[in-house]
């Protein structure tokens, strides 16, 4: 899922900015992660690499001035009347990661705070990107790989998503701050909330949101596949392969862009609701929370495997490590999804048949097809941390759509109640709220984790 982002503040704005200013340095924090070879995750090698935060965080401002180019969430007309005199008058600049964002590196591990009262600032949430280097993304080739990471979600409430997962933007970015100001940013939502898309400005069509001041939608979004290994907080979590008829980004135009932003949700060229695993949605309510089989109220090790058959992807497999046990994800408990504890083809269907899914997109996008394409092509690991401003995240950890029966299937997602999430409850109640990620090893197949010690007590629900 896109994520709608807020920061009030008279300089530091969203935006999307095509010029890097001056007025502030950029310095990446630098963080590792593993590549993997052999067997139980004892051949690793370690991996210098650097984290950016998304444009869309940056204060945009005047090229060599102070002046805002966008304030609140409207822009200055003085300066952005047109998409072009915006995108040639106004600049990103630098982040102090940790002070204004709530960001925190050290080693292998990152930390996003929620709220964090900066000193021209109050910001909300993060959107972050992991750089190969000062100027680049990143690209992970995942296709008969297994990606691995450690992550904490018990400072994690209802309404909040503390989120991995790979999109396929471009790895240089865009315009002329490129990757180093984090640019370039498209999912399958093709969000058109960004200020600026492929170097230019999106100010032109620009409506002010009604329920945040700090965002907006524009005429043009910007579509690519995305890959959500981990959609989470305390209560619930899904693992969710987004299709798309073009995998890498492409430009779309109004309400043709479909997804959150856009009046017709399934016109756009990509699937905005993906083919989506979570435990309890299919049945498994006793599988993941606090004190549940997967506990969160402690730390876990997250593993995803991405298994293919002839060069194609087949499977989207996914383990917990856990108090020294791996435990296979869990099996549906819901007539018609006893047999998948998984991603694959035959699950989706079934999904669909089960869930009676009006609308399904994943299938006319391709399907587990673009997502073998999208995983061949390169995606760039992103790692945020938001709330909902659209749905209040009951999509993922309460009972969704509010307007049917709980008991119906697939429409419990968590035992958030209806009524939670809402972002200002969340941003005043919540705003200490945390994720962390550490630990990030990518290998093939077996190579990033130790199966020695699997849990088999219950073969209804687990497989080895």
């Amino acid at each position: 899922m896109a994520l709608s982002i807020a920061a009030s503040s008279l300089f530091f704005a969203l935006v999307r900015g095509q010029a890097a200013g001056t007025q502030q340095s950029e310095t990446h924090p630098s963080m590792t992660w593993e590549r993997c070879s052999g067997t139980g995750g004892n051949s690793c090698e370690t991996v210098n690499g650097e984290i950016v935060i998304d444009a869309n965080w940056r204060w945009l401002h005047v090229v060599d001035d102070y002046q805002n180019c966008y304030d609140g969430n409207e822009w200055d007309s003085s300066v952005c009347s047109t998409n072009e005199e915006c995108s040639e008058n106004c600049a990103v600049d630098g982040a102090d990661y940790e002070s204004t964002y709530g960001i925190s590196v050290s080693g292998d591990s990152l930390q996003i705070t929620f709220v964090t009262e900066g000193e021209y600032a109050t910001n909300i949430g993060a959107r972050t990107y992991m750089l190969e280097s000062t100027n680049s993304y990143q690209m992970y080739e995942l296709l008969g790989q297994e990606f691995t990471f450690d992550v904490d979600v018990s400072n994690l409430p209802c309404g909040l998503n503390g989120a991995l997962y790979f999109v396929n933007m471009p790895q240089e970015g865009q315009g002329e701050a490129g990757a180093e100001y984090g640019t370039g940013y498209c999912d399958s939502q093709c969000p058109r909330d960004l200020k600026f898309i492929d170097g230019t400005a999106n100010m032109e069509g620009w409506q002010p949101s009604d329920n945040d001041p700090n965002a907006g939608v524009g005429d043009r979004g910007a579509c690519c596949a995305e890959m959500d290994i981990w959609e989470a907080n305390s209560i619930s979590t899904a693992v969710t392969p987004h299709s798309c008829d073009t995998v890498t980004f492409t430009e779309c135009s109004g309400d043709q862009c479909g997804g959150t932003y856009s009046g017709d949700r399934y016109a756009g060229n990509c699937d905005p609701n993906g083919c989506d695993f979570n435990p309890y949605r299919v049945g498994a309510t006793d599988f993941y929370g606090p004190g549940k089989t997967v506990d969160t109220n402690q730390q876990m090790t997250v593993v995803t495997q991405f298994l293919e058959e002839g060069g194609t992807l087949s499977e989207i497999k996914r383990y917990y490590v856990q108090g020294g046990e791996t435990i296979p994800n869990a099996y549906g408990t819901i007539a018609g999804l006893e047999d998948f504890n998984s991603v694959t083809q035959e699950f989706c269907e079934a999904e669909q048949s089960v869930f009676q899914e009006a609308d399904y997109p994943f299938f006319d996008h391709g399907g587990m097809a673009s997502i073998s394409e999208a995983l061949q092509a390169g995606m760039v690991l992103v790692m945020s941390l938001w709330d909902d401003h659209y749905a209040n995240m009951l999509w993922l950890d309460a009972p969704y759509p509010t307007d049917r029966d709980p008991s119906e299937p697939g429409v419990a997602r968590g035992d958030c109640d209806t009524g939670s999430g809402v972002p200002a409850d969340v941003e005043s109640q919540n705003a200490d709220a945390s994720v962390t990620f550490s630990a990030i090893k990518v290998g093939p197949i077996g190579s990033t984790f130790d199966q020695g010690n699997m849990r088999k007590r219950n073969l209804q629900n687990f497989t080895a």
